[in-house]
């Protein structure tokens, strides 16, 4: 008897009844890497986990929604200087998100959704959904977890737009997920923001720039964490989960067919 939406709980004879054409795969993303002192290696894949396991217990019946186990490794080479820091390189990670796209279709799922919570991770998932549709037929998603974070406001004026890594919002989820794991007393503010003074070449300017996060600074994180609290996690989740499970919906929803 199928008591739960997690997909691994399944048994081989359930996958054929329960995995359909009205079925979205939903696959946390994150990755295992340094977040500064302050916040532990496995924060975007406890985010990444956490807020989709919530969207799918709140909306899995009604969109039929089954949760994967997360992929936990990323593409993190801007962190790779850092002991704890696990990367796979991007011909492994294409390769084991492809992986999982042929294996989903082969369930007999029609949808496939990354809930992505690592910014790193974005150009090679990006270029995975184009590959997986032409190679397996699946309708492909990605939805990244930071999005909606980001547009808290609550540290805009602290942060000027520079807290993309270990700062307010990030420290204050991990706040209200798991405590245990956060080290306020090794929290520092790092704000850059003389880069904010270009024109052109900045984060979310017209011109794109490597970086690897040591390049600002030894702790390799940005933002003010100092100012992140439990409370602004709470709000940051919830926001998180509702706007995921909208974009589930529309997922639902979507089909080539309708726009010919």
């Amino acid at each position: 008897m199928i008591t739960s939406r997690e997909f691994a709980e399944l048994s081989v004879a359930d996958v054929a009844g329960a995995c359909g054409e009205s079925s979205i795969a939903v696959v946390p993303v994150g990755a295992i890497e340094q977040h500064g002192p302050h916040l532990p290696l496995v924060t975007d894949a406890l985010v990444a986990e956490a807020a989709a396991r919530a969207a799918v217990a709140e909306r899995g019946e009604e969109l039929d929604l089954w949760l994967l186990p997360t992929l936990s490794y990323g593409r993190s080479v801007e962190h790779v200087w850092a002991a704890g820091t696990l990367s796979l390189s991007t011909t492994t990670f294409a390769a084991v998100l492809d992986d999982i796209g042929r294996s989903v279709a082969a369930a007999g799922f029609r949808r496939i959704v990354f809930v992505n919570g690592h910014g790193g991770n974005i150009s090679e998932i990006q270029t995975a959904l184009r590959d997986i549709r032409h190679r397996h037929g699946l309708l492909t998603f990605a939805a990244n977890t930071f999005v909606p974070v980001e547009k808290d406001e609550s540290f805009a004026e602290t942060e000027q737009g520079l807290g993309i890594h270990g700062g307010a919002m990030e420290t204050s989820l991990m706040l209200h997920l798991r405590p245990e794991l956060v080290d306020m007393s090794a929290a520092r503010t790092r704000v850059p923001s003389s880069m904010n003074e270009n024109r052109h070449v900045r984060f979310g300017g017209s011109v794109a720039f490597g970086w690897l996060s040591d390049d600002f600074g030894p702790d390799g994180y940005l933002g003010d964490p100092t100012r992140a609290t439990p409370e602004a996690g709470k709000r940051g989740f919830t926001a998180l989960v509702d706007v995921l499970g909208d974009q589930l919906a529309e997922v639902s929803r979507f089909d080539f067919a309708n726009y010919q």
